[in-house]
């Protein structure tokens, strides 16, 4: 493998790329900004804020990656985290201190990544894991008690009573109810991630959202976009499928309790399959990019990228 190239782009056009990147943001966020003035609460989009805790501002910041340089930039660069700005004033990503002081993130990214792109898909869950949150709860326990449900308790109950449930996402299992746990064909924990993860786990695609950001400034903003408008359709998917009733907010269920919401639940499922290994391989080339400049920069650093 040559030397890695590194492009530079002229103030004009990084500018106007930032600029199409926040009017990008503003837009697909402009729903939950305007509720949140209001306090007004939505299911899908409050989600993605709120339990991934990064805000619209932080999402609009945009980043180019590694390998292209922004010239005449000290005035928005200079002093950033992440980015070194030279003489001339062109800057670009801190590679040395991006690598020190995030390598075992990336390098536990990077195996994460490649150990779900290794395993088959499972398309049998059909979203129990929302309704075993909520099984053989007493009125007023429920996580989202401002939501109605679908359907009676006891029907609910009776749901997860006459399906398997086979979850495989640690951050979808911590809250099963403790009755629920025991039902669960699955014992993923947190140290095991790695080894359950599979990619046609909707909170594993919606995750790809949460490690785009958390290695910011090293991811280019646009991959993240990406993987934020896929977690935004997945989260609506994963409400949809739930035991609550969103007709308020102008979800139509998809009553997996039935064999026609279980077959609707499997093909969007395998589309969201599809969509999320195909940014799981985009960010896997933007890691293994990363450490190959590493490498060539000698950074002390370089070989956790793959650890």
């Amino acid at each position: 493998m040559g030397t890695p190239v590194e492009r530079t782009l002229p103030r004009a056009q990084w500018l106007a790329l930032a600029e199409e990147h926040s009017e990008s943001v503003d837009r697909l966020t402009a729903g939950h900004r305007e509720r949140r003035q209001r306090g007004e609460r939505h299911p899908v989009e409050d989600f993605l804020f709120e339990y991934y805790r990064h805000r619209p501002t932080h999402l609009r910041r945009w980043h180019p990656g590694a390998g292209t340089a922004l010239a005449d930039a000290a005035d928005v660069y200079g002093g950033r985290p992440g980015y070194v700005v030279d003489e001339e004033g062109t800057a670009r990503l801190d590679i040395d201190s991006v690598v020190e002081r995030r390598g075992r993130a990336l390098g536990f990214v990077h195996g994460l990544l490649g150990a779900t792109l290794s395993r088959p898909a499972t398309h049998d869950c059909f979203g129990l894991h929302e309704w075993a949150m909520v099984y053989r709860l007493a009125p007023g326990e429920q996580r989202h008690e401002q939501l109605p449900l679908r359907l009676s308790q006891e029907e609910t109950d009776a749901v997860v009573e006459r399906n398997r449930v086979r979850c495989s996402h640690f951050d979808a299992y911590r809250f099963f109810t403790p009755d629920a746990v025991g039902r669960n064909s699955l014992r993923p924990t947190r140290e095991d991630q790695v080894a359950f993860e599979q990619p046609g786990c909707l909170h594993a695609g919606m995750d790809l959202y949460k490690w785009c950001f958390k290695l910011a400034p090293a991811v280019p903003s646009g991959l993240t976009l990406a993987a934020f408008e896929l977690a935004r359709e997945i989260r609506e998917l994963d409400m949809a499928a739930s035991p609550y009733d969103l007709s308020d907010v102008g979800i139509a269920p998809v009553a997996i309790e039935t064999p026609a919401g279980k077959a609707e639940y499997v093909e969007r499922q395998r589309g969201f399959t599809a969509r999320s290994n195909a940014l799981r391989r985009r960010l896997l080339d933007v890691l293994d990019d990363l450490s190959a400049r590493a490498g060539t920069r000698s950074s002390p650093s370089a070989a956790t990228l793959g650890a």
